[in-house]
């Protein structure tokens, strides 16, 4: 298995990049810094950055699935998926008429992607996360994730995006909610090795293929 892993060197890029590592598979991460970059069997770095469409095309190669654990570094304007996905999006269409053409992406985004993501929350808490969380705190990483959503949404390709709340540093759990209509009620956070865990799940699974999940403890 060969994948091409964006935002390698993030909190939960490091963890997708131990589980591939530990699966056995082929890892191409585009990085900035490989040099900062722990160096391991099966994975080849390449210098570059995720706006730059040579270094998303070199990246994606060959490739059998793309991860992506691109995202906001800040609660500040900084347009990283809005720049990035569509270079990564438009790189694996430019496959399509290849041999072998790059065709399933798993991205992490946010529980806040989606208008309809706090239908299963009590009022009082839709309220709260709505106005105070997701359109004043997160308002430009939500904006963000909400871009990503369309991108990937009209791409064509066998996406999924994994859409948790708050993301922990703590251990996985091991177990956790999933819904695909909006976040379970009362969930506000999950690890992110819990995450890393299902987003590797859906390598080969097709359930969440050209939709969105929700995940939460």
């Amino acid at each position: 298995m060969k994948v091409a892993l964006f935002g390698a060197s993030g909190a939960t890029g490091k963890l997708l990049t131990q589980r591939c590592v530990a699966a056995g598979f082929d890892v191409t991460a585009l990085l900035r810094a490989p040099e900062t970059f722990p160096q391991r069997d099966h994975i080849h770095s390449i210098r570059g950055s995720a706006f730059d469409p040579a270094a998303v095309r070199q990246t994606i190669e060959g490739a059998d699935v793309v991860l992506s654990a691109l995202g906001a570094n800040s609660l500040k304007k900084e347009d990283v998926l809005e720049r990035a996905v569509p270079q990564i999006i438009a790189a694996m269409q430019q496959t399509s008429t290849h041999p072998k053409p790059v065709r399933r992406i798993i991205v992490l985004g946010s529980a806040g992607a989606l208008p309809t993501s706090l239908d299963k929350q009590p009022a009082w808490r839709r309220w709260i996360v709505q106005n105070i969380v997701y359109n004043t705190f997160l308002k430009w990483p939500v904006a963000s994730q909400i871009s990503q959503w369309n991108n990937l949404s009209r791409s064509g390709l066998d996406w999924t995006m994994v859409m948790p709340p708050m993301l922990t540093n703590t251990p996985a759990h091991g177990h956790y909610r999933i819904d695909g209509d909006a976040l379970p009620p009362n969930g506000s956070r999950i690890s992110r090795e819990d995450v890393a865990d299902f987003m590797m799940q859906q390598i080969d699974s097709p359930q969440w293929i050209r939709k969105g999940v929700y995940i939460t403890w």
